[in-house]
């Protein structure tokens, strides 16, 4: 059987397409998966520098943990730019030479440094050491409470500001004046009128460093600890500085010098000639400025009293009516009253002091919640002074005693 010529002359150019299409089709399927192979090949790169990278901290951090460690030292003397006396950890002394990498200047007597097992060159030389217990009384977070916050001590708060914050703040001032700017001031008073709050108050307000130091705290068992508690206390101080230390019960600490000769007595008036020295010593204190704070004035030492030391010392009395008055409306901001006269809530509450004023309204807060009332009224602050004062009066506290104290 024949067929025309055209017949044949379309499937031979169809088989020639479909070949054509077919090698084509070929060829796209080839590129695609060259192309698959490129993108696979280049994520196992990457994977590979990333395992080779990880190699090579695993391979130093191997090395690091192969290193035997080094011997603790410190420098006793220098010989001459390369060679040194130590006192080693273990106990014996030793002329060691300085390794290359170390800064013949930072060899000084009593740093501490890392001396080789083998040789004993110094490799290293350490900062220096610090007090663990000195550094944790450092404030980072500064406490929320502003002059504003404190009623019925506005001349208090005057001084203590031309004491601390002035010179902190406008050094200038005093430099046009001609005068050293005070270093420290002193509160005291009876608990509760607000001395600590007046610390709180200074470090909101200033930029400066603060630290804060219970007296109690610098009292230590063995022999010296506590005076180089306070050493690192001020050395900690200079380095932030500007910085407010502030001691809290710093009669603890500052108490009177005796003639005992108890073990204790000694060690507490140890750190007492070094937190004198300190305060006031041959060293310049810089830009550090010294709060402090005690209910009892009248069993400190002399020698802390003294200008140079405590340049302003300032009583926190007990608030009058106006001062009582002040307090109440500060506690009493946010707090839902009806029909209150905190005037007359301030005669009532004669004899306390700001914490018992805080205490009251509290307490006043109580009873109206105790009554499911969203207010308060005048008979709960009547109650709550009632009930404060009856507490005070069973406890024996007799506070026009404390006056004279403090007068």
């Amino acid at each position: 059987m024949s067929y025309p010529d055209d017949y044949s002359t379309d499937i031979e150019k169809n088989k020639m397409d479909l070949k054509e299409f077919k090698e084509k089709t070929q060829i796209a399927e080839l590129e695609s998966k060259v192309l698959r192979l490129e993108l696979k090949n280049k994520d196992v790169t990457r994977e590979n520098v990333q395992i080779k990278k990880e190699n090579e901290i695993l391979k130093r951090e191997l090395d690091k943990l192969r290193i035997p460690p080094l011997i603790l030292g410190t420098i006793l003397d220098k010989v001459n730019e390369r060679k040194a006396v130590v006192k080693s950890s273990t106990g014996p002394n030793f002329l060691v030479n300085l390794s290359q990498f170390v800064d013949p200047e930072d060899i000084v007597p009593g740093a501490r440094v890392c001396l080789n097992q083998q040789t004993l060159a110094i490799v290293e030389v350490l900062p220096k050491e610090k007090d663990y217990r000195a550094m944790a009384m450092e404030i980072e977070e500064k406490p929320d409470i502003s002059f504003e916050d404190i009623g019925g001590l506005n001349n208090q708060i005057r001084d203590i500001k031309e004491v601390v914050e002035l010179p902190l703040k406008n050094p200038e001032l005093f430099e046009k004046v001609g005068i050293v700017p005070p270093k420290g001031v002193l509160l005291y008073g009876p608990p509760g009128t607000g001395k600590t709050l007046l610390a709180k108050a200074v470090a909101y307000e200033t930029n400066a460093s603060f630290v804060r130091v219970v007296g109690s705290e610098l009292v230590k068992k063995f022999i010296g600890e506590g005076a180089k508690l306070v050493r690192d206390v001020f050395k900690l101080a200079k380095e932030k500085s500007p910085c407010i230390i502030f001691i809290d019960e710093i009669d603890a600490v500052a108490s009177k010098r005796t003639e005992s000769l108890t073990g204790g007595d000694r060690e507490v008036q140890r750190t007492l000639m070094q937190l004198l020295a300190e305060m006031d010593g041959f060293d310049s204190r810089g830009d550090v400025k010294i709060i402090a704070a005690t209910n009892r004035p009248d069993i400190l030492d002399p020698a802390i009293l003294r200008p140079g030391r405590f340049d302003r010392i300032i009583e926190i009395s007990m608030p009058d009516e106006d001062g009582r008055l002040e307090i109440l409306k500060i506690h009493t901001e946010k707090m839902n009253l009806k029909n209150v006269d905190l005037r007359e809530v301030a005669k009532l509450a004669e004899n306390m002091v700001g914490a018992d004023l805080k205490a009251v309204c509290t307490e006043a807060g109580m009873f109206a919640i105790r009554e499911e009332r969203e207010f308060i009224k005048m008979d709960d602050f009547k109650e709550a002074i009632s009930k404060i004062t009856g507490k005070k009066e069973k406890c024996s506290y007799d506070m026009p005693q404390l006056t004279v104290m403090y007068g």
